[in-house]
C-alpha cells in the first residue's frame, strides 16, 4: 500500500487525529503563554463554541453523508473538472488543486464580509468576544453549509485527485486552529511565517472591532492572497494586548457566547450596508514593533 492509498483508506482517522491533537496541543500552548487576557469565562466559551462546532458536524454528516471526500470520488469516477479531462502528475495536480482550494476560500471570506445577507451569518464568528483555537471552528450552521456547497461546486469543476481535498481538509483544519490561537511567537519567526502561513498575530488583526482592520488579512492557510489583492495588514494600530476583539454593538454574553445566541444572531437587527474598508486610515499598514 502506497502513501495515497494509506491517505485514502484512513482519511476519517488521520483527519480526527490531526483535528483533536492540534487542539489539545494549541489548549495547553494557550494555557501555558497566552497572547492575551480572555474576556470571558474560558469554560463558558469553549462548551458552547465547541458545543456548536459538534452540531455542525451532525447537521452536516445528515445533509451530506459522503462529504467533499464522496464529491470527489464521484467527480474522479464521473470524469468532471479540469484535472480529470487533462492529465498531469500527481503530485503536480496535487499541489495545484489545494493552492486553488485555498484560494477559493480566500474569495469566500471576503464575499462573507462584502456582502450584507452572508455578513450576518459570518458575524457569529467575528462577535466572539476572545480569541484562541476554539473561535477557528465557530461558524454559523448555515455558513457551515454554505460554506460545503461551495466545495461541492469547486471539487466538480476543478476535478481534483481525492488525495488533494483530504490533504485540503487536513491543511484547513490544523491552520484554522493555528492562526486562532491565543499566542504569540517569537517576531521574528513569525515574520518569516507569515510570507507563506497565516500566523496568530496576522490573523488577530482581522478579528478586531475596528472596520478597517477587520476587513483585512482574509487568508486561513496561505498569505499570497491578501499580499497580492491588498488586503494585507501589518499589525493592529493599537497593539495586540491592547486591541478589541469582537463586533462594536454584540458585547452581552448571552448573545454572543452561548450556542442558543450564537444560532440566532443572524437574525437579530436590520440588514444595513456593509461595505468592505468603508472607512480608511493613514498609517494602515504601519508596522508597530513593540506590541503593547
Amino acid at each position: 500500500m502506497n502513501l495515497e492509498e494509506f491517505i485514502m483508506s484512513n482519511e476519517k482517522s488521520i483527519r480526527m487525529g490531526f483535528f483533536f491533537g492540534v487542539l489539545v496541543m494549541m489548549a495547553l500552548w494557550e494555557i501555558a503563554a497566552p497572547r492575551r487576557k480572555l474576556t470571558v469565562s474560558k469554560t463558558l466559551r469553549w462548551i458552547n463554541n465547541l458545543g456548536l462546532v459538534f452540531l455542525n458536524s451532525f447537521i452536516l454528516r445528515l445533509l451530506f453523508p459522503a462529504a467533499a471526500i464522496g464529491v470527489a470520488v464521484t467527480a474522479s469516477q464521473q470524469g468532471w473538472g479540469l484535472f480529470n479531462v487533462y492529465e498531469l502528475p500527481l503530485y503536480v495536480t496535487v499541489i495545484v488543486s489545494v493552492v486553488i482550494m485555498d484560494f477559493v476560500i480566500y474569495v469566500q471570506h471576503v464575499m462573507v464580509h462584502a456582502i450584507p445577507i452572508l455578513w450576518r451569518l459570518h458575524r457569529v464568528h467575528h462577535a466572539d468576544p476572545n480569541f484562541d483555537v476554539t473561535t477557528g471552528a465557530r461558524f454559523h450552521t448555515l455558513e457551515i453549509v454554505l460554506s460545503m456547497l461551495i466545495k461541492f461546486a469547486t471539487i466538480l469543476l476543478l476535478g481534483p485527485p481525492v488525495v488533494a481535498v483530504i490533504l485540503f481538509e487536513i491543511i484547513l483544519n490544523i491552520t484554522a486552529m493555528f492562526n486562532h490561537g491565543n499566542i504569540g511567537l517569537p517576531p521574528a519567526l513569525d515574520r518569516v511565517l507569515r510570507w507563506i502561513v497565516v500566523t496568530p498575530d496576522m490573523h488577530r488583526v482581522h478579528h478586531s472591532v475596528e472596520d478597517d482592520e477587520a476587513n483585512s488579512n482574509f487568508g486561513f492557510s496561505l498569505t499570497w492572497w491578501d499580499r497580492l489583492f491588498g488586503t494585507y495588514r501589518n499589525q493592529p494600530r493599537g497593539g495586540h494586548k491592547e486591541m478589541t476583539i469582537g463586533i462594536h454593538n454584540y458585547r452581552d454574553t448571552k448573545d454572543i457566547s452561548w450556542i442558543t445566541g450564537m444560532l440566532l444572531l443572524p437574525f437579530r437587527g436590520k440588514i444595513s450596508e456593509y461595505a468592505i474598508n468603508r472607512r480608511q486610515w493613514s498609517g494602515a499598514n504601519e508596522v508597530i514593533t513593540d506590541e503593547k
